[in-house]
């Protein structure tokens, strides 16, 4: 990483544990500066910018992603990554005296 972002880095981690304590800090100076629009405003919907983020990426994950031509895609994780095995019992097809099994998965 260069220095550069370093450096952005920590001005963000700083901007981030500001945020917190501001955050932290927030119901006890409402109780005792009542204002008509931060009192109508539950406390509760105050949400963290990087937690919103975070709800973002996690949903653009969740998407369902179009299927790859010519390969299967676990619907759990995304993978294309099967453990396959050749099931001796059962011949699909002979070529040459090559003979294709069919696949099972274990």
């Amino acid at each position: 990483m260069s220095e550069f972002e370093q450096k952005v880095l920590k001005l963000l981690e700083e901007i981030n544990g500001k945020l917190d304590k501001v955050l932290k800090a927030e119901p006890s100076s409402l109780s005792s500066v009542p204002t008509p629009s931060v009192a109508s405003a539950p406390a509760a919907t105050t949400v963290k910018p990087s937690s919103i983020v975070n709800k973002q990426e996690e949903e653009a994950r969740m998407e369902e992603k179009p299927p790859v031509e010519g390969r299967r895609i676990c619907p759990e994780c995304g993978g294309t990554a099967f453990a396959t095995h050749e099931d001796r019992d059962q011949v699909l097809h002979q070529m040459g005296g090559v003979k294709i099994y069919a696949k099972c998965n274990l």
